[in-house]
């Protein structure tokens, strides 16, 4: 069942079904674009999951209400939507990148910013596509916003998405723990992070309220890695002993198993063909996180015009 007829499924008994129905379509073609531009990267599997919920625990934190925090929280999801138009050579590197490579990269706010250009929820993530990369210093990026002229969405999705780009594996450099991320948080608050808001991400971490996230790909799934090259195994809550999952770096094949209660990848020692390593939509996550959203977003609000802004509860 594909992502769109699971959603009618889900959502069609409901009061209103045809609006629900509808912003919930919407919903889903923006988050699997947003997926499909992830699972080009065989180094992040679970980062737009992973944004997404700590951007809900520390909007929760802040004060915002219920339907604030699932923009943010989608916003947390879909702000790497641009990533699309970065050269996988530059992408997928496995060393540093270049200055002139960095450059390219600076390009995806801007290019996620046009590909949502026209779509009728555009509006409720906007913010995060585009200015996620800006700071407060004014050292940011695409326009040096300065401070207080970051949109809040903008400051918590980026302390977020710096966080778990800190926490996860690259090949040049493995995952800090969770402590070092957090005390570099801390550091560069009200320069490169929101203080406020650092603040409070900065509190969630010392208390253990990341953990169930940090090193995850979805609730209760940790992540796999490829043993022969290190980038992550993609699973999906339906996949159980006996599935196979391929690297999508070298397309190694692993075949899971059970072992105390948790599933395990063990390399078989082939190789994936070119259908084993088409990447799939994790519809179930999609579906689930579309739910949430239309449940606390007013459906008669997201096909119509946005407010202006919107703030803390």
């Amino acid at each position: 069942m594909n992502v769109i007829k699971q959603l009618s499924h889900w959502l069609a008994p409901r009061e209103g079904s045809n609006a629900t129905t509808r912003a919930g379509e919407l919903l889903a073609s923006l988050l699997t674009m947003a997926w499909f531009v992830e699972a080009r990267d065989p180094y992040t599997g679970g980062h737009l999951w992973r944004v997404s919920r700590y951007a809900q625990l520390l909007a929760e934190r802040a004060g915002f209400n219920n339907s604030d925090t699932a923009r943010i929280s989608l916003g947390g999801f879909l702000h790497d939507l641009g990533k699309v138009g970065v050269p996988d050579a530059i992408l997928r590197k496995p060393e540093r990148l270049t200055e002139e490579e960095y450059a390219v990269i600076q390009t995806h706010p801007e290019i996620g910013s046009r590909m949502l250009s026209g779509h009728p929820l555009a509006y409720l993530v906007q913010d995060a596509v585009l200015l996620h990369h800006e700071r407060p210093d004014g050292r940011g990026y695409p326009y040096r916003l300065v401070g207080s002229a970051i949109p809040e969405m903008a400051r918590i999705v980026g302390i977020c998405d710096a966080f778990d780009a800190m926490t996860s594996y690259r090949p040049y450099r493995s995952a800090l723990p969770r402590d070092e991320a957090i005390a570099i948080i801390h550091e560069h608050r009200g320069a490169q992070f929101d203080a406020q808001f650092a603040d409070g991400f900065v509190a969630l971490g010392r208390t253990g309220r990341l953990d169930h996230v940090m090193g995850h790909s979805d609730d209760g799934i940790p992540l796999l890695s490829c043993r022969m090259c290190g980038p992550t195994l993609v699973v999906h809550r339906e996949h159980q002993a006996g599935h196979h999952l391929y690297c999508r770096n070298c397309s190694g094949e692993y075949e899971l198993t059970m072992q105390d209660d948790r599933l395990i990848a063990n390399p078989t020692g082939k190789k994936g063909n070119a259908a084993d390593l088409k990447p799939e939509a994790d519809n179930e996550l999609i579906a689930r996180t579309v739910n949430a959203a239309v449940e606390a977003l007013p459906v008669a609000k997201l096909l119509a015009q946005p407010a202006a802004s919107f703030g803390p509860a």
